[in-house]
């Protein structure tokens, strides 16, 4: 019982972690797919030796793929991209 109750309040708050980055995960996938999929496909957030290991890496990444795509995304636009990465994808807190 005790176990189950553990289990509950992890999925919870790791719930409540990934809801809490601010954005918005569907305008986020909407910028991504018009924006990135021209370069590379989704495998490479998932492959093993992806090399955005933290927030912060994923942050910097986007700015690099920003910057050779000549893209140029607002403060909001790249929020709603972190988060819609962070939230199918990386799960950091």
């Amino acid at each position: 019982m005790k176990y189950g109750l553990w289990i509950s309040l992890a999925i919870v708050l790791t719930s409540s972690v990934y809801a809490a980055l601010p954005g918005d995960s569907a305008s986020g996938k909407r910028l991504h797919d018009a924006n990135c999929m021209a370069c590379h496909d989704t495998g490479v957030y998932t492959r093993k030796d992806r090399t955005v290991q933290s927030m912060d890496a994923l942050k910097h990444q986007l700015g690099g793929c920003s910057h050779m795509a000549q893209k140029q995304f607002s403060a909001s636009q790249t929020q709603d991209i972190i988060k819609y990465l962070n939230d199918q994808f990386y799960h950091f807190q």
